[in-house]
């Protein structure tokens, strides 16, 4: 990451026909590069996923999930209402499997793997719908 940012690699699928800017048609065979998208580094701090669930769905109602995200006070409730008798347990596996709930200190999860996550949108003067314009 630099600028707090990347570049990742965008393969287009094979035989797809593409035309940039300036009216150059390229056509893809699926294994060279097409552009490179930048997107936004995550910062981390050392919290597992797989731990969080894992710790969640075993130990959740003692509230080691909690405990282990940075809720103490969240976790010591747990503890001591026995995982609110198992429904607050069950809730916070599938907030925590969803990624809704995430550390305490504002960082992402350390994910070993490329898969699906969450990822929230919101609406700002630069994320509205604009009308497509052909050339």
């Amino acid at each position: 990451c630099t600028n707090h940012t990347a570049n990742v690699p965008c393969h287009p699928a094979p035989n797809i026909t593409c035309k940039d800017h300036s009216g150059n048609e390229n056509n893809f065979t699926g294994k060279e590069v097409g552009f490179y998208k930048p997107i936004a580094c995550r910062n981390v701090n050392g919290y597992s996923y797989k731990v969080a669930v894992a710790l969640s769905l075993f130990l959740g109602w003692l509230g080691a999930d909690r405990f282990y995200l940075g809720y103490p006070a969240l976790g010591l409730l747990k503890f001591c209402t026995v995982g609110f008798c198992g429904i607050g347990s069950l809730i916070d596996f599938i907030l925590i499997s969803m990624q809704i709930v995430g550390p305490s200190d504002g960082s992402s999860y350390i994910i070993d793997y490329y898969g699906a996550r969450l990822t929230r949108l919101s609406i700002t003067n630069e994320t509205f719908r604009k009308t497509q314009t052909y050339p």
